[in-house]
Protein backbone atom coordinates (compact mmCIF):
# COMPACT_ATOMS: atom_id res chain seq x y z
CA UNK A 1 0.00 0.00 0.00
CA UNK A 2 2.81 2.19 0.30
CA UNK A 3 3.90 2.37 -3.10
CA UNK A 4 0.48 2.74 -4.16
CA UNK A 5 -0.11 5.64 -1.56
CA UNK A 6 2.87 6.96 -3.21
CA UNK A 7 1.53 6.63 -6.76
CA UNK A 8 -1.85 8.36 -5.90
CA UNK A 9 0.01 11.31 -4.23
CA UNK A 10 2.42 11.69 -7.66
CA UNK A 11 -0.37 11.98 -9.46
CA UNK A 12 -2.67 14.03 -7.63
CA UNK A 13 -0.07 16.73 -7.43
CA UNK A 14 0.01 16.28 -10.78
CA UNK A 15 -3.48 17.20 -11.54
CA UNK A 16 -3.13 20.26 -8.75
CA UNK A 17 -0.03 21.62 -10.88
CA UNK A 18 -2.01 21.17 -13.93
CA UNK A 19 -5.04 23.19 -13.76
CA UNK A 20 -6.09 22.40 -17.23
CA UNK A 21 -6.94 18.86 -16.66
CA UNK A 22 -8.19 20.13 -13.12
CA UNK A 23 -10.84 22.29 -14.85
CA UNK A 24 -11.70 19.46 -17.65
CA UNK A 25 -12.36 16.47 -14.68
CA UNK A 26 -15.00 19.05 -12.60
CA UNK A 27 -15.94 22.04 -14.57
CA UNK A 28 -16.96 20.07 -17.77
CA UNK A 29 -19.14 17.46 -16.25
CA UNK A 30 -21.59 20.26 -14.89
CA UNK A 31 -21.34 22.65 -18.29
CA UNK A 32 -22.27 19.32 -20.22
CA UNK A 33 -24.90 18.20 -17.54
CA UNK A 34 -26.38 21.82 -17.90
CA UNK A 35 -26.46 21.85 -21.55
CA UNK A 36 -27.56 18.80 -22.23
CA UNK A 37 -30.45 18.59 -19.74
CA UNK A 38 -31.84 21.84 -20.65
CA UNK A 39 -30.86 21.48 -24.28
CA UNK A 40 -32.04 17.90 -24.98
CA UNK A 41 -35.52 17.43 -24.84
CA UNK A 42 -37.71 14.45 -25.87
CA UNK A 43 -40.90 16.61 -25.48
CA UNK A 44 -43.13 17.54 -28.03
CA UNK A 45 -45.55 20.24 -26.69
CA UNK A 46 -46.57 24.03 -28.14
CA UNK A 47 -46.84 22.58 -31.99
CA UNK A 48 -46.92 25.59 -34.04
CA UNK A 49 -49.89 25.30 -36.41
CA UNK A 50 -52.50 27.25 -39.01
CA UNK A 51 -55.91 26.64 -39.49
CA UNK A 52 -57.08 26.90 -42.97
CA UNK A 53 -61.29 27.03 -42.42
CA UNK A 54 -63.13 27.10 -45.15
CA UNK A 55 -66.03 26.63 -43.10
CA UNK A 56 -66.41 29.92 -40.82
CA UNK A 57 -69.06 27.78 -39.12
CA UNK A 58 -69.90 27.75 -34.71
CA UNK A 59 -68.65 24.17 -35.33
CA UNK A 60 -65.38 24.71 -36.76
CA UNK A 61 -65.09 27.17 -35.08
CA UNK A 62 -64.96 24.39 -31.98
CA UNK A 63 -63.02 22.19 -33.45
CA UNK A 64 -59.80 24.29 -33.75
CA UNK A 65 -60.60 26.18 -29.99
CA UNK A 66 -59.87 22.55 -28.95
CA UNK A 67 -56.23 23.33 -30.76
CA UNK A 68 -55.89 26.44 -29.44
CA UNK A 69 -56.67 25.53 -25.72
CA UNK A 70 -54.46 22.47 -26.19
CA UNK A 71 -50.92 22.54 -24.34
CA UNK A 72 -49.66 20.59 -27.48
CA UNK A 73 -50.51 22.92 -30.35
CA UNK A 74 -49.77 26.79 -30.38
CA UNK A 75 -52.07 28.21 -33.60
CA UNK A 76 -49.71 30.97 -35.55
CA UNK A 77 -52.60 32.64 -37.77
CA UNK A 78 -55.43 31.36 -40.06
CA UNK A 79 -55.00 31.42 -43.54
CA UNK A 80 -57.12 31.59 -46.71
CA UNK A 81 -55.41 29.24 -48.79
CA UNK A 82 -53.68 26.22 -49.22
CA UNK A 83 -51.00 28.21 -50.90
CA UNK A 84 -50.16 30.53 -47.47
CA UNK A 85 -50.46 27.35 -45.25
CA UNK A 86 -47.80 25.14 -47.80
CA UNK A 87 -45.19 28.31 -47.01
CA UNK A 88 -45.88 28.10 -43.70
CA UNK A 89 -44.52 24.68 -43.54
CA UNK A 90 -41.80 25.51 -45.97
CA UNK A 91 -40.74 28.12 -44.23
CA UNK A 92 -40.95 26.21 -40.59
CA UNK A 93 -43.39 28.91 -39.33
CA UNK A 94 -45.87 25.98 -38.76
CA UNK A 95 -45.37 22.23 -38.26
CA UNK A 96 -49.06 21.51 -38.91
CA UNK A 97 -52.09 22.73 -40.92
CA UNK A 98 -55.52 21.71 -39.87
CA UNK A 99 -58.00 22.51 -42.98
CA UNK A 100 -61.68 22.42 -42.52
CA UNK A 101 -63.17 22.20 -45.37
CA UNK A 102 -66.63 23.69 -46.86
CA UNK A 103 -70.18 22.51 -45.40
CA UNK A 104 -68.07 21.07 -42.49
CA UNK A 105 -71.41 22.15 -39.92
CA UNK A 106 -73.95 21.31 -41.93
CA UNK A 107 -72.81 17.73 -41.98
CA UNK A 108 -72.36 17.78 -38.32
CA UNK A 109 -75.84 19.28 -37.04
CA UNK A 110 -76.86 16.76 -39.72
CA UNK A 111 -75.50 13.79 -38.17
CA UNK A 112 -73.36 12.89 -41.20
CA UNK A 113 -69.81 11.84 -41.44
CA UNK A 114 -67.20 15.22 -41.91
CA UNK A 115 -63.86 15.53 -42.98
CA UNK A 116 -61.13 17.28 -41.91
CA UNK A 117 -57.63 17.59 -43.47
CA UNK A 118 -54.26 17.45 -41.38
CA UNK A 119 -51.06 18.44 -43.28
CA UNK A 120 -47.83 17.65 -41.36
CA UNK A 121 -44.19 18.60 -41.49
CA UNK A 122 -42.79 15.40 -42.10
CA UNK A 123 -39.24 15.83 -42.19
CA UNK A 124 -38.93 15.03 -38.50
CA UNK A 125 -40.77 11.95 -38.68
CA UNK A 126 -40.80 11.30 -34.69
CA UNK A 127 -42.08 14.73 -33.88
CA UNK A 128 -44.85 14.81 -36.97
CA UNK A 129 -45.80 11.60 -35.71
CA UNK A 130 -46.22 12.54 -32.18
CA UNK A 131 -48.06 15.73 -33.31
CA UNK A 132 -50.28 13.08 -35.28
CA UNK A 133 -51.45 11.47 -32.87
CA UNK A 134 -52.24 14.49 -30.51
CA UNK A 135 -53.95 16.05 -33.25
CA UNK A 136 -56.45 12.60 -33.56
CA UNK A 137 -56.68 12.37 -30.10
CA UNK A 138 -58.29 16.14 -30.52
CA UNK A 139 -60.72 15.32 -33.04
CA UNK A 140 -61.80 11.97 -31.82
CA UNK A 141 -62.67 13.94 -28.82
CA UNK A 142 -64.76 16.63 -30.29
CA UNK A 143 -65.95 14.07 -32.71
CA UNK A 144 -67.56 12.24 -29.62
CA UNK A 145 -68.71 15.55 -28.14
CA UNK A 146 -70.43 16.45 -31.22
CA UNK A 147 -72.21 13.01 -31.86
CA UNK A 148 -73.23 12.77 -27.79
CA UNK A 149 -74.82 16.44 -28.42
CA UNK A 150 -76.75 15.38 -31.66
CA UNK A 151 -78.02 12.16 -29.96
CA UNK A 152 -79.90 14.34 -26.83
CA UNK A 153 -81.01 16.79 -29.29
CA UNK A 154 -82.59 13.65 -31.50
CA UNK A 155 -84.17 12.00 -28.48
CA UNK A 156 -81.90 9.48 -28.67
CA UNK A 157 -80.19 9.33 -25.80
CA UNK A 158 -76.21 9.53 -24.22
CA UNK A 159 -74.61 6.22 -25.30
CA UNK A 160 -71.45 5.13 -22.42
CA UNK A 161 -69.15 4.15 -24.55
CA UNK A 162 -67.79 0.62 -24.57
CA UNK A 163 -64.92 0.46 -22.74
CA UNK A 164 -64.22 2.72 -20.21
CA UNK A 165 -60.23 3.17 -20.00
CA UNK A 166 -58.36 4.21 -16.81
CA UNK A 167 -54.88 4.94 -17.28
CA UNK A 168 -52.06 5.16 -15.04
CA UNK A 169 -48.55 6.26 -15.53
CA UNK A 170 -46.16 5.08 -13.01
CA UNK A 171 -42.35 6.41 -12.06
CA UNK A 172 -43.10 8.99 -14.48
CA UNK A 173 -46.37 10.23 -14.46
CA UNK A 174 -46.09 13.90 -15.95
CA UNK A 175 -44.07 12.55 -18.63
CA UNK A 176 -41.09 14.94 -18.44
CA UNK A 177 -38.58 13.90 -20.51
CA UNK A 178 -35.50 15.64 -18.16
CA UNK A 179 -36.46 12.51 -15.95
CA UNK A 180 -35.88 9.77 -18.00
CA UNK A 181 -32.40 12.05 -19.76
CA UNK A 182 -30.82 13.59 -16.82
CA UNK A 183 -30.13 10.05 -15.04
CA UNK A 184 -29.00 8.69 -18.21
CA UNK A 185 -26.75 11.70 -18.82
CA UNK A 186 -25.05 10.91 -15.41
CA UNK A 187 -23.82 7.85 -16.94
CA UNK A 188 -22.84 8.92 -20.48
CA UNK A 189 -20.74 12.06 -18.15
CA UNK A 190 -18.89 10.09 -16.22
CA UNK A 191 -18.13 7.25 -18.90
CA UNK A 192 -16.69 10.17 -21.25
CA UNK A 193 -14.84 12.23 -18.38
CA UNK A 194 -13.41 8.95 -16.82
CA UNK A 195 -12.20 7.60 -20.02
CA UNK A 196 -10.42 11.29 -21.15
CA UNK A 197 -8.84 11.75 -17.65
CA UNK A 198 -6.84 8.87 -17.40
CA UNK A 199 -6.49 7.71 -21.36
CA UNK A 200 -3.35 10.45 -20.69
CA UNK A 201 -1.77 8.84 -17.67
CA UNK A 202 0.46 6.34 -18.95
CA UNK A 203 0.77 7.66 -22.14
CA UNK A 204 2.09 10.82 -20.77
CA UNK A 205 4.76 8.77 -18.98
CA UNK A 206 6.23 7.07 -21.98
CA UNK A 207 6.13 10.64 -23.72
CA UNK A 208 8.21 12.54 -20.67
CA UNK A 209 10.06 9.36 -20.62
CA UNK A 210 9.30 9.22 -16.98
CA UNK A 211 7.73 5.47 -17.35
CA UNK A 212 11.13 3.91 -17.92
CA UNK A 213 12.13 5.61 -13.81
CA UNK A 214 8.90 4.08 -12.63
CA UNK A 215 9.39 0.73 -14.22
CA UNK A 216 12.75 0.56 -12.66
CA UNK A 217 11.16 0.89 -9.13
CA UNK A 218 9.91 -2.13 -7.21
CA UNK A 219 6.25 -0.73 -7.98
CA UNK A 220 4.24 -4.13 -9.09
CA UNK A 221 1.69 -3.41 -12.30
CA UNK A 222 -1.09 -3.64 -10.52
CA UNK A 223 0.27 -1.21 -7.88
CA UNK A 224 0.79 0.83 -10.25
CA UNK A 225 -2.62 1.26 -12.13
CA UNK A 226 -4.07 1.62 -8.76
CA UNK A 227 -2.22 4.38 -7.40
CA UNK A 228 -3.00 6.03 -10.62
CA UNK A 229 -6.76 5.11 -10.42
CA UNK A 230 -7.46 6.46 -6.95
CA UNK A 231 -6.39 9.48 -7.60
CA UNK A 232 -8.82 10.11 -10.86
CA UNK A 233 -11.30 8.09 -9.18
CA UNK A 234 -11.58 10.72 -6.30
CA UNK A 235 -12.40 13.28 -9.05
CA UNK A 236 -14.93 11.21 -10.55
CA UNK A 237 -16.32 10.74 -7.42
CA UNK A 238 -16.36 14.54 -6.88
CA UNK A 239 -17.94 14.53 -10.32
CA UNK A 240 -20.67 12.20 -9.59
CA UNK A 241 -22.03 13.70 -6.63
CA UNK A 242 -22.02 17.11 -8.18
CA UNK A 243 -24.41 15.48 -11.48
CA UNK A 244 -26.11 13.53 -8.84
CA UNK A 245 -26.72 16.91 -6.84
CA UNK A 246 -27.59 18.88 -10.04
CA UNK A 247 -29.89 16.28 -11.42
CA UNK A 248 -32.11 16.31 -8.56
CA UNK A 249 -31.55 20.03 -7.05
CA UNK A 250 -31.68 21.74 -10.33
CA UNK A 251 -33.73 19.61 -12.87
CA UNK A 252 -35.98 18.39 -9.95
CA UNK A 253 -35.57 14.28 -11.32
CA UNK A 254 -36.81 12.64 -8.65
CA UNK A 255 -34.53 10.41 -5.88
CA UNK A 256 -37.10 7.14 -4.80
CA UNK A 257 -34.33 4.72 -4.33
CA UNK A 258 -31.25 4.06 -2.04
CA UNK A 259 -28.18 6.30 -2.49
CA UNK A 260 -26.14 4.07 -1.07
CA UNK A 261 -27.23 1.69 -4.01
CA UNK A 262 -26.50 4.61 -6.06
CA UNK A 263 -23.11 5.35 -5.42
CA UNK A 264 -22.06 1.83 -5.00
CA UNK A 265 -22.70 1.07 -8.37
CA UNK A 266 -21.48 4.85 -9.70
CA UNK A 267 -18.21 3.61 -7.85
CA UNK A 268 -18.07 0.35 -9.85
CA UNK A 269 -19.05 1.79 -13.21
CA UNK A 270 -16.48 4.87 -12.67
CA UNK A 271 -13.65 2.14 -11.54
CA UNK A 272 -13.98 0.46 -15.04
CA UNK A 273 -14.17 3.26 -16.85
CA UNK A 274 -10.80 4.88 -15.24
CA UNK A 275 -9.22 1.18 -16.22
CA UNK A 276 -10.77 1.70 -20.13
CA UNK A 277 -8.71 4.77 -20.05
CA UNK A 278 -5.40 3.35 -18.79
CA UNK A 279 -5.65 0.58 -21.08
CA UNK A 280 -5.79 2.82 -23.71
CA UNK A 281 -3.18 4.57 -22.82
CA UNK A 282 -1.12 1.61 -22.24
CA UNK A 283 -1.52 0.02 -25.74
CA UNK A 284 -1.31 3.61 -27.72
CA UNK A 285 1.47 5.33 -25.15
CA UNK A 286 0.73 8.36 -27.63
CA UNK A 287 -1.56 11.58 -26.05
CA UNK A 288 -3.31 12.05 -29.07
CA UNK A 289 -3.52 8.29 -30.27
CA UNK A 290 -5.17 7.91 -26.56
CA UNK A 291 -7.11 10.70 -26.54
CA UNK A 292 -8.99 9.87 -29.68
CA UNK A 293 -9.68 6.59 -28.52
CA UNK A 294 -11.03 7.85 -25.66
CA UNK A 295 -13.32 9.62 -26.85
CA UNK A 296 -14.26 7.07 -29.59
CA UNK A 297 -14.49 4.62 -27.60
CA UNK A 298 -16.45 6.31 -24.50
CA UNK A 299 -18.80 9.16 -26.15
CA UNK A 300 -20.70 7.17 -29.35
CA UNK A 301 -21.17 3.86 -27.11
CA UNK A 302 -22.43 5.61 -24.54
CA UNK A 303 -24.78 8.26 -25.91
CA UNK A 304 -26.09 5.96 -28.70
CA UNK A 305 -26.29 2.11 -27.64
CA UNK A 306 -26.48 2.82 -23.88
CA UNK A 307 -30.45 3.50 -23.45
CA UNK A 308 -29.62 7.03 -23.01
CA UNK A 309 -32.02 8.48 -25.26
CA UNK A 310 -32.70 5.56 -27.68
CA UNK A 311 -34.56 2.30 -26.13
CA UNK A 312 -31.93 -0.73 -26.79
CA UNK A 313 -35.10 -2.92 -27.00
CA UNK A 314 -35.89 -1.13 -30.38
CA UNK A 315 -33.09 -1.26 -31.87
CA UNK A 316 -32.13 -3.44 -35.00
CA UNK A 317 -30.34 -7.24 -34.27
CA UNK A 318 -26.85 -5.89 -34.76
CA UNK A 319 -26.50 -2.65 -32.42
CA UNK A 320 -28.51 -4.59 -29.74
CA UNK A 321 -26.32 -7.45 -29.74
CA UNK A 322 -23.09 -4.64 -29.27
CA UNK A 323 -24.90 -2.80 -26.57
CA UNK A 324 -24.46 -5.57 -24.45
CA UNK A 325 -20.48 -5.16 -24.49
CA UNK A 326 -21.25 -1.00 -23.40
CA UNK A 327 -21.00 -0.87 -19.52
CA UNK A 328 -22.85 2.06 -19.70
CA UNK A 329 -25.89 0.37 -20.67
CA UNK A 330 -26.17 -1.62 -17.33
CA UNK A 331 -25.17 1.86 -15.85
CA UNK A 332 -28.44 3.57 -17.06
CA UNK A 333 -30.29 0.75 -16.32
CA UNK A 334 -29.47 1.32 -12.90
CA UNK A 335 -29.42 4.97 -12.20
CA UNK A 336 -33.56 4.68 -14.03
CA UNK A 337 -34.38 2.49 -11.60
CA UNK A 338 -32.55 3.89 -8.40
CA UNK A 339 -34.25 7.82 -9.51
CA UNK A 340 -37.45 7.05 -10.82
CA UNK A 341 -38.76 3.21 -9.74
CA UNK A 342 -37.28 3.34 -6.91
CA UNK A 343 -35.68 -0.51 -6.87
CA UNK A 344 -32.72 -2.11 -5.03
CA UNK A 345 -30.90 -4.90 -5.19
CA UNK A 346 -33.87 -7.75 -5.98
CA UNK A 347 -34.16 -6.02 -9.24
CA UNK A 348 -30.63 -4.43 -9.95
CA UNK A 349 -28.94 -7.20 -9.20
CA UNK A 350 -27.95 -8.67 -12.54
CA UNK A 351 -26.87 -5.15 -13.60
CA UNK A 352 -24.41 -4.38 -11.07
CA UNK A 353 -22.73 -7.29 -11.16
CA UNK A 354 -22.02 -7.28 -14.84
CA UNK A 355 -20.70 -3.70 -14.20
CA UNK A 356 -18.37 -5.45 -11.87
CA UNK A 357 -17.11 -8.43 -13.81
CA UNK A 358 -16.10 -5.44 -16.52
CA UNK A 359 -14.51 -3.64 -14.33
CA UNK A 360 -12.65 -6.74 -13.32
CA UNK A 361 -12.04 -7.70 -16.70
CA UNK A 362 -10.51 -4.02 -17.75
CA UNK A 363 -8.30 -4.02 -14.68
CA UNK A 364 -6.92 -7.48 -15.64
CA UNK A 365 -6.15 -6.25 -18.77
CA UNK A 366 -4.35 -3.22 -18.40
CA UNK A 367 -2.27 -4.95 -15.69
CA UNK A 368 -1.60 -7.71 -17.79
CA UNK A 369 -0.22 -5.14 -20.42
CA UNK A 370 2.30 -3.20 -17.98
CA UNK A 371 3.16 -6.42 -17.01
CA UNK A 372 4.29 -7.23 -20.61
CA UNK A 373 5.79 -3.62 -21.05
CA UNK A 374 8.37 -4.46 -17.68
CA UNK A 375 8.77 -8.07 -19.38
Amino acid sequence: MRRTRAIARKELLHIARDPRSLIMALALPMVMLVMFGYALSLDVDQIPAVIYDQDGTAESRALWDGFRGSRYFTIVRHVDGYAQAESDLERGAALAALVIPRGFGAKLVAGERAPVQLILDGTDSNTASIALSYARGLILAHSGRVQTEWRLRSGAGEVPPPVDAQIRVAYNSELKSKNYIVPGLIAVILMIIAALLTSLAIAREWENGTMEELLSTPVRPAELVLGKLSAYFLLGAVDMVTAVLAGVVIFGVPMRGSTWLLFLSGGVFLFGALCWGLLLSAITRNQLQAYQLGLLSSFLPAFLLSGFVYAVDSMPLLPRAVSAAVPARYFVSLLKGVFLKGVGLEVLAVELGLLAVYALVVFALVTRKLREKIA
